[in-house]
């Protein structure tokens, strides 16, 4: 698998040219989104100020909803380039990259250099591969720790090098940061595509070598970095709902039941996968309608094979469904799917080509607008100095509340000020976190109604469509909350009214 000759190396700089197109370019533009991205920056954030590295917190609280190795690397990039778009992107833009190293040089290892290459492109110039390459999320982190985990086991059961034992530990060690990345489900899913492969092999006597049972201390020793010192610090608070909602009950119950479909990853795929899905379909209805479909004969194309159908299985079984769960079978896919297109390097040469300028073209134009859509960046910065105007007139900060639309967590991360939740008491309650539910998400500050502080100047923010039951006005906040409001602007997709203290002038 080494780079070690002139094509190889043309390769690698195609690759890295690439890369730095799709990925790198137009990043700082993208804002930080609600309700996903905006959660894991404002944690960064607030495990970088409070300097603890250890326990995830968001609202000055602990929270339990992912793994620390993202948050590191948000940490790290913020201590890098500052807490800005760019630095929250960095390391997803990074790891695609990675990926699609990783893509080549298994592809090459496995069919040839021309193929390596062109799985890379069918990765790298996909719309989900894009997307994930850009989300301030675990899932591109996730994909090259699983992707590589799986390549190294592989290169080690097929006894590659003359120090093959030492892709076995690398396999583990690949693990460990698997499972700090997302939880159980980067040892499970792996260990499971390993079996059902050993078992199709017929060489399940594998799993007995000396070899994985060290691996599995290495693998141990890399997950007790950071899960010992958490059950120390929180014991059953963290496992309960680290374990218990984010890991079993995101298996069994729905987060979101619209989604819960049996076709839901049937266009996942289709969409994800485009435009390559869509290029490919005339050979694929071919070969089904010539009934040219058969078992892999080579011990590659079966350890590909097995690895797409479990992932895409294991995740139609589950019954929390979201786009990017499938992404970990986007690397065989394209090494499968590469096959055909680089016996047809001119269909190659168009889709790639048209694909990777329409990237560039949404990374710069078409996503940024869009994304301030669901952000509250713009809102952010009109709040700032509205709040630093009210706080001079009075001498007292300003309580700052989300009212009648959906929260943003990005306005907190954005403005750096808390915000609270604006609800009557029985949506409250409601709403709280209380046993293992999905209700341990709603982690956000809440306040009722009938305590808003009349000696307090007060800044409310709503949406600016009104998306919840009609466009609030002075008047009708007049009516439902009491006293004076007046509408100061309107930011991007939200409004913000002020409330002065009683007694003070406007």
């Amino acid at each position: 698998m080494g780079f070690d000759n002139g094509t190889t190396r043309k390769h690698v700089a195609f690759l890295f040219l690439f890369a730095i197109l799709v990925y790198f370019v137009g990043s700082s533009g993208l804002a930080i989104t609600d309700p996903v991205e905006s959660n894991y920056t404002e944690t960064a954030k607030e495990m970088l100020a409070s300097g603890d590295w250890i326990s995830p917190r968001i609202y000055g609280d602990y929270w339990y909803d992912k793994p620390v190795m993202f948050y590191w690397e948000l940490i790290v990039a913020f201590q890098l380039f500052g807490v800005t778009d760019f630095a929250a992107r960095f390391f997803p833009c990074l790891f695609m990259t990675a990926s699609l190293f990783l893509t080549y040089a298994f592809g090459r290892h496995l069919f040839g250099a021309r193929i390596g290459l062109v799985a890379a492109l069918i990765l790298g110039a996909s719309v989900e591969g894009w997307y994930i390459g850009h989300a301030v999320i675990t899932d591109t982190t996730l994909f090259f720790a699983m992707s590589a985990m799986l390549a190294a086991f592989y290169l080690g059961y097929t006894r590659y090098g003359r120090r093959w034992v030492a892709w076995y530990y690398l396999a583990f060690f690949l693990a460990g940061v698997a499972v700090l990345t997302k939880g159980p489900i980067g040892l499970c899913l792996p260990g499971l595509i390993i079996l059902l492969f050993l078992a199709w092999e017929r060489r399940l006597k594998e799993l007995l070598s000396l070899h994985i049972l060290a691996g599995f201390v290495l693998f141990f020793a890399v997950c007790a970095t950071w899960y010992a010192p958490m059950v120390e610090l929180h014991g059953t608070a963290f496992l309960d709902t680290f374990l218990g909602v984010h890991n079993v009950l995101r298996a069994t119950v729905p987060e979101h039941p619209e989604t819960s479909t049996w076709w839901f990853y049937l266009v996942v795929f289709l969409g994800g996968f485009f435009p390559w899905s869509v290029a490919g379909a005339p050979a694929a209805v071919k070969k089904l309608f010539h009934r040219d479909i058969h078992l892999p004969k080579d011990t590659a194309t079966r350890f590909l094979v097995v690895w797409a159908v479990a992932v895409f299985v294991t995740f139609q079984c589950m019954a929390t469904k979201y786009i990017t769960y499938t992404f970990p079978y986007m690397m065989p896919l394209a090494l499968l799917f590469a096959r055909y297109f680089a016996a047809r390097m001119q269909l190659t040469r168009v889709v790639a080509g048209a694909m990777t300028a329409f990237l560039v073209v949404a990374a710069c134009v078409i996503a940024p607008p869009k994304m301030d859509e669901h952000s509250g960046r713009l809102a952010a910065e009109a709040l700032m100095p509205l709040a630093q105007q009210l706080e001079a007139e009075s001498g007292k900060t300003p309580l700052v509340v989300s009212y009648r639309t959906d929260y943003q967590t990005s306005l907190v991360y954005y403005s750096g000020i808390l915000v609270e939740r604006l609800e009557d008491r029985a949506t409250i309650e409601r709403l709280r976190p209380d046993g293992i539910s999905w209700n341990a998400k709603d982690v956000m500050p809440f306040r009722a109604t009938d305590e808003l502080p009349a000696g307090r100047d007060i800044i409310l923010v709503t949406g600016a469509t009104g998306e919840h039951g009609g466009q609030l006005t002075a008047a009708s906040l007049r009516k439902a909350l009491g006293g004076d409001w007046r509408m100061e602007e309107t930011a991007g997709n939200r409004r913000l009214f002020v409330r002065r203290a009683e007694g003070r002038a406007e």
